[in-house]
C-alpha cells in the first residue's frame, strides 16, 4: 500500500513537473506582459507549486522508510544514501521550489508594494528554506555527499537574498521585476534539475550524481537570468556597465 501510494505520487509529480517544464518557456521567450505571458505564467506557477507539494510528500515518505518506497535501489545503495539524497535533499529542494514559485508570484502580484509581500507564509518559507539548507548540508557531511552541501548553498542564498529584498526600504523601481525573474527562473532550474538528476536514477543510476546532470540546467538558467536582468536594466534606462569618460584637460590659451 505504501509503495502504491508512493508510485501514485511519482506519477502525479511527473505530470505536474512536465506541465511546468513546458509552460516555463512561453513566458521566458515570449512577449513580456502580454496575455500569453500572464496566462502561461499562471500555469507554470500552479504546476510548480503542485510539483513542490508532491515532492515534499515523497521526501517525507522516503525519510520514514527509504528502502520500501525505493525497492529498485536496494541492491545499489544503502539506506543512508537513499534517505539522504531522496529524503533530506529532496525535502530541501521541494521547499526551495515552493519558496521560489510563491515568492516570484507575490513579487509580480504586488510589484512595487514590497510590504505586501511580507505575508506570514512568504516569510515562513524563507525561514524554512534556510533551516532545510542547514540540515541538508549537515546530513551531506555526515554521509559524505558533497552535492548535498553544495545545493544547500542555493537554499541559504535564496532565503537570505529574498529577505533582503522583502525588508528593503528604498528598492529600485524595477527590483520587484528582477526578483520575479530570479525566482521563477530559479523554479524552472529546479524542475529541469529534478528531471535530469533524480529521473536519471531509474535509467542511469551511475549518472544520478554526475555534475553534468546538475550543471546543465543551472548554466542554462543563469544565462536566461542574466539576459533578462540586462534587458530589464536597459528598458529602465539603467546602464549595465558604467561608462568610462576621460577627464577633459584644460587647453592653455
Amino acid at each position: 500500500m505504501e509503495l502504491l501510494l508512493f508510485r501514485c505520487l511519482i506519477a502525479a509529480h511527473i505530470a505536474a513537473g512536465a506541465t511546468g517544464a513546458i509552460a516555463f518557456w512561453i513566458p521566458v521567450v515570449g512577449r513580456k506582459g502580454d496575455v500569453n505571458h500572464r496566462k502561461w505564467g499562471r500555469v507554470f506557477t500552479k504546476a510548480i507549486l503542485t510539483t513542490g507539494c508532491l515532492a515534499l510528500a515523497m521526501s517525507v515518505m522516503t525519510l520514514l522508510d527509504p528502502m520500501t518506497v525505493h525497492p529498485h535501489l536496494v541492491s545499489r545503495f544503502d539506506a543512508d544514501f537513499v534517505r539522504g539524497i531522496f529524503g533530506v535533499m529532496m525535502l530541501h529542494n521541494a521547499i526551495l521550489t515552493l519558496n521560489l514559485a510563491w515568492y516570484g508570484w507575490l513579487c509580480v502580484t504586488n510589484r512595487r508594494n514590497v510590504a505586501a509581500n511580507r505575508t506570514p507564509l512568504n516569510l515562513a518559507l524563507q525561514v524554512l528554506v534556510m533551516i532545510a539548507a542547514v540540515v541538508c548540508a549537515w546530513d551531506g557531511a555526515r554521509i559524505g555527499q558533497p552535492l548535498m552541501m553544495l545545493i544547500s548553498v542555493v537554499g541559504m542564498a535564496t532565503g537570505i537574498t529574498n529577505l533582503v529584498f522583502l525588508y528593503s526600504r528604498n528598492p529600485s523601481p524595477v527590483m520587484w521585476l528582477k526578483e520575479h525573474v530570479k525566482a521563477l527562473v530559479g523554479a524552472g532550474i529546479s524542475v529541469y534539475t529534478a528531471f535530469l538528476a533524480f529521473g536519471s536514477v531509474r535509467l542511469f543510476p551511475a549518472l544520478a550524481l554526475h555534475p553534468a546532470m546538475w550543471s546543465v540546467p543551472l548554466v542554462t538558467g543563469l544565462i536566461i537570468l542574466i539576459y533578462h536582468r540586462i534587458r530589464i536594466d536597459q528598458k529602465a534606462g539603467i546602464s549595465v556597465i558604467p561608462q568610462w569618460r576621460p577627464r577633459r584637460t584644460a587647453v592653455p590659451d
